[in-house]
């Protein structure tokens, strides 16, 4: 092997070693007092014949961290928000590591509005209708199961 060609080699392991720290390094961690996510109570929701396992909001401090710092969902698992009442909750992705789809969500269970949400942003999604739930899935989630506005969600935890 000529020296060139041992230089490309050498650049091209150490680049691949460096990959792994440098995807570590954008990741955030848990600040001190945040919830692992295996501390959200969870329920099981159905959309169609999709079952969706979904970690539970339902408290203010819950609700703002949300799925801040993960870096990952399983295929069917989201986070299901749960609001005391009847209005327009808006959200945004600050410390949000991954893109999400989210669908807001009347009483009744009824899909109002979906909308897609890139990672890392402070730009706000808000409904354009009322309600007391909000669920987050990975970006996409709602599209390649075919959940559309007006469907239904069936397993949703009663709003206090």
């Amino acid at each position: 092997m000529n020296l060139q060609a041992f230089l490309r080699a050498a650049r091209a392991a150490v680049i691949a070693l460096a990959l792994p720290f440098a995807a570590l390094s954008h990741a955030q961690t848990m600040p001190p007092g945040a919830k692992q996510p295996s501390d959200f109570p969870r329920a099981k929701l159905t959309a169609g014949m999709y079952v969706i396992d979904a970690a539970v909001a339902a408290s203010d401090a819950d609700r703002e961290q949300g799925l801040m710092y993960r870096t990952q969902l399983a295929p069917n698992e989201g986070m299901l928000f749960v609001f005391n009442e009847n209005a327009v909750h808006c959200f945004w992705m600050k410390n949000t590591l991954i893109p999400l789809s989210i669908a807001f969500i009347r009483a009744d269970g009824t899909i109002t509005d979906i909308d897609e949400m890139q990672a890392e942003t402070e730009n706000n999604h808000c409904p354009r209708n009322n309600g007391v739930y909000a669920l987050e899935m990975s970006k996409g989630w709602f599209a390649a199961k075919g959940i559309k506005p007006g469907m239904q969600l069936k397993g949703l935890p009663r709003v206090q």
